[in-house]
This record gives C-alpha cells, structure tokens and sequence, in this order.
C-alpha cells in the first residue's frame, strides 16, 4: 500500500516530523524494551556516529547509509543585504548518504500529491 503525502511534508517548516521521544517510544512498542533502555541506546548511538565523525572516521550501514565528512573549499560568497563580498573559510561538514535500498523503499512507499 502506497502512502500518500502532501508537497509540503519535502517543503521547509513542515509539520509531519517525528521526534526522537516519538522514535524511542515507537522503538519501545516494536521491540517489548523498556523507554529507559532505549533512550540510553539511542542516545549512545548519535554519541557514537558524532565522535566516529569527529575523529574523521566514517561509518557505514549496509542497506541504511553511511555517515560521512564532505570537505568545503575556501569560497567568495555576497551578502547582498549589505552589497558586500565575504571569504568563507574551508571547512568540513557532517553528511549523510542513504544506501540505495534505502532510497529505494522511500520511493516505492511514498508519493506526493499535488
């Protein structure tokens, strides 16, 4: 059965999120463990992804994604509220790549409407 979604679930300021108490709960109900429990997996897991991360280490699940750092080079960028040009230091950003049985499970199961 496909789910179907308004445009404005892809769109910014959208309001059909779940959040991470959400997600604990649902994991609690799926798998018969204690919130308490999951909570303290849970947040183990986002402490290890951001340390593996930190330390310039990726990490990969196979058929979920993997978690990696993308470097930005040293860019010109215009504030064009001031009609100034700025320098935008090299740096490097935390990035998430979705395996392509992930994409493709998104894509069979969701649409959007119009």
């Amino acid at each position: 059965m496909q789910k179907t979604l308004p445009l404005s679930f892809v769109l910014p300021h959208n309001t059909d999120r779940m959040t991470k108490a959400e997600t604990i709960s649902k994991i609690s109900e799926r798998t018969g463990i204690e919130k308490d429990t999951v909570e303290k997996v849970v947040e183990s897991f986002f402490v290890t992804i951001k340390d593996s991360l930190s330390e310039g280490e990726n990490v990969y699940f196979r058929g979920f994604g993997s978690f990696t750092i993308k470097h930005r080079a040293q860019k010109t960028a215009r504030n064009i509220a001031l009609n100034s040009t700025i320098i935008v230091d090299a740096h490097v950003i935390p990035y998430f790549k979705p395996s392509p049985e992930f994409v493709s499970q998104i894509k069979e199961g969701v649409t959007l409407e119009q």
